[in-house]
Parts: C-alpha cells; structure tokens; sequence
C-alpha cells in the first residue's frame, strides 16, 4: 500500500498539502510470461515426443527470445514498432515450436490437409498465447492489440502457404537449399499479395496516392519477420533426423535414398585341371562302350 499527496507552496490562495490518495500494489501476475514456456513443455510430454531428441525444439526458441533481446540495439528502428515486433516474434516462434511437435499426427496422404493442420496449429496457438499475453486494461493499448494480433494472423497463414506451396515445388524431393530458396521467393510475393489491396483500398478510400515505398516498407518487414522466424525451425530439421522426418511427412516429401552398396564381380569359376578332364572323357567313353549310347540321338542307326 502507498500513500501519496500532493504538495505545493500556494502562499495565501489555499493548503500546501492536498488530500492524501492511497494505491494498493498488486503483486505482477508471472503466468503470462510463463505460459508460452509451459505450453511447450506440456506438449514436449506427448507421446510421440517422449524422447531426448524432441528437446532440441528449445535452440530454436531460445534463439529467437535472445533475438527480441537483440531488436532495441537498432537505434534506426521506432520504439513502437520494436513493440510489434517483438510481439510478433514472440507469438510467431512458440506457435511454430507447438506446429513442428504436434506435426506427428499430420499424416494425410494428401498435402493440402496436412498445410491446413499446419496451419490451424501455427495460427491457434500463436493468436491463443498473444491473447493472454497482452494488457487489456487500457483503452489505447487495446486497439494497438487488435492491430497486431491481426497481423499475427495473416503472418501465420502466409508462413503456411509458403511452406506448403514450396513443398509442392520440391517434387516429392528432399532438397532442403530448393526449399528454402522457394520459400525465399513465396514469402515475399505472397505478402505482396496480400498487402497491395489494402494499400490500394486505401488509396481509393482518401483520394490521395500512396509512394511506393509505402508498400514495399511493409512487404519487407514482413518478409523479414516470417522468413527470419521460420528459418531456426527449418535449420533445425535439416540438422535433427527426428524433426526431419516430420518435415518430410508434412510435405510429402521423398528422403535422400542412400548410396548403394558396390557389387562384388562373381569369382571365377574354377578351370578344370588335365587329370579331371581324362577321367571325364574316360567315363564318357566307358558309357558309349557299355551300350547306353552316344550321346548324340541322330547317332543311332535304325537296326
């Protein structure tokens, strides 16, 4: 509990001290905080996680945090967005470590439902875990909330059809520089996409013309953050063969078959020494001799 008042020299026009305000403090609640990390471990005890291998999920997710850490560096960068982009990294890397754990039960033959799992996966838990995360008691900072968690949104749908539509690309093929090099180019053409209708619905809305740095800023900034927070988990999957064999399910891609094994010529076979062959010809004869015949039918003369 603290006790504040104000308090000022007003000479003859009234009291120094004004009445005395009383403001209980309330212990700062750690769960929001806390809640990403136990979301990931509660799905680490899943079953098909139960094994040493599966905790590697945290170098990418540790990578990330230390990378938010990193963002108030950059003096070129304004203090509001840095708030959105570590909100946006934040949600995006903890919603990609539940995909790429609960990728064990996306085992469609079809392609287009294991993206959509995919999808549904990144974009629940992302959004869920911005939701509680944020502040909701203020006026200003809800309307900014809203701003951002929609931007949540259409960033995890854009990280899903990339991956999905770069999967496509490969050709049933395991080749992980193809995908990342096709998901270099969807990323920023489906933001582009995305984002020139609404600059154009603006620009129709105030009758004014909008430069075209104003639409590609946002196309690479949000390049950037998608691509930025997908490569550690990519990263990840080429380097841990359990998490890429998830990757290789969800795309339907095809493992790099293993070399084959040289064939060994057949020995020779062995060459007849010169006694052998005598006693053969010798037990030939032998047989002619007693009566079985030649050896060649047309031999026979009718008696």
């Amino acid at each position: 509990m603290l006790k504040i008042v104000a308090s000022a020299d007003l000479g003859g026009l009234g009291a120094k001290q004004g009445p005395p305000v009383t403001y209980n403090w309330m212990r700062a609640s750690i769960l929001p905080a806390a809640l990403p990390w136990l979301a990931v471990l509660l799905l680490l005890l899943l079953k098909p996680n139960r094994c040493a291998r599966a905790w590697w999920i945290w170098a990418p997710v540790v990578c990330l945090a230390g990378g938010i850490g990193l963002l108030p560096v950059s003096p070129s960068l304004p203090s509001q967005l840095l708030e959105v982009l570590q909100d946006l990294i934040w949600a995006l890397a903890f919603g990609l470590a539940a995909a790429w754990l609960l990728a064990a039960y996306l085992k469609s033959r079809l392609r287009f439902l294991n993206v959509l799992g995919f999808l549904l996966t990144l974009l629940g838990f992302s959004v869920v875990l911005f939701l509680f995360t944020q502040d909701w008691s203020e006026g200003p900072g809800i309307a900014q909330a809203l701003q951002v968690g929609i931007v949540l949104a259409v960033s995890a749908c854009i990280i899903s059809v990339a991956v999905g539509l770069a999967g496509l690309l490969c050709r049933r093929r395991y080749r992980p520089l193809v995908l990342c090099g096709w998901l270099a180019v969807m990323l920023p053409g489906l933001c582009l996409l995305v984002i020139s209708p609404i600059l154009l619905f603006e620009t129709l809305a105030t009758g004014g013309r909008v430069p075209m740095s104003a639409l590609f800023a946002p196309v690479l900034v949000t390049t950037g953050l998608c691509f930025g927070v997908l490569l550690p988990f990519l990263l990840l999957s080429f380097a841990n063969a359990f998490y890429r064999q998830r990757l290789i399910n969800l795309l339907l891609l095809a493992p790099k078959p293993p070399p084959l094994p040289p064939v060994a010529a057949p020995p020779p076979a062995p060459a007849l020494s010169e006694w052998a062959a005598d006693r053969l010809k010798a037990a030939a004869s032998a047989a002619t001799a007693a009566g079985h015949g030649p050896a060649d039918p047309a031999s026979h003369t009718p008696s």
